[in-house]
């Protein structure tokens, strides 16, 4: 199990970072879908790890945004507003530190502004763009296992990838080698 949770750690850190754009509710994301999948799950067969981990890690950050949107009602509602919070916005530890075993779009980007263009092009695509996007492309499921882990069918985690990889080859054909 450990060597399991090393390994997937990284890609993890930076999906729920995308999703969240902060680093310390990402952190508190990867670790909540750690440790859950290690107390309901580590007599599963190895196999099942994977699915199981991103099906925690999507239902984790959906529920990160359902609290979002409560919290940002009552900060409207209280007259705060974003810029007023004094967010202080850290750099991503993990911006240069990548698993070597790991595919991603850092290794295929040759240049900082691009893997820049990429972040953002990434933050802009809806919620469940963003996650069919990233379980098929970084953590390599299958179209099933996708739509097992996103708790949607197969077809629409077609439709919702198809629709991302069109929005983020609009956004940065500038960027594609």
């Amino acid at each position: 199990m450990d060597h399991f949770l090393a390994g997937v750690e990284c890609r993890a850190y930076r999906m729920a970072w995308i999703a969240t754009s902060n680093r310390e509710d990402a952190l508190d994301i990867v670790q909540d879908a750690m440790l859950r999948l290690v107390k309901r799950y580590a007599g599963r067969p190895e196999a099942e790890w994977g699915p199981l981990f991103q099906r925690i890690m999507q239902s984790a950050i959906r529920d990160w945004y359902r609290r979002s949107q409560v919290r940002n009602r009552w900060r409207q509602w209280l007259g705060f507003t974003k810029g007023s919070m004094d967010e202080e916005r850290l750099g991503d530890p993990l911006e240069t530190t990548i698993a070597s075993h790991a595919p991603g779009p850092e290794g295929h980007l040759a240049s900082q502004h691009a893997i820049d263009a990429l972040d953002a092009a990434l933050h802009a695509l809806p919620l469940r763009q963003q996650q069919a996007f990233l379980l098929r492309q970084w953590e390599g499921l299958s179209i099933t296992d996708t739509a097992c882990a996103m708790g949607i069918s197969a077809g629409s985690v077609k439709t919702h990838y198809s629709r991302a990889v069109q929005t983020l080859r609009g956004k940065l054909e500038d960027h594609w080698p």
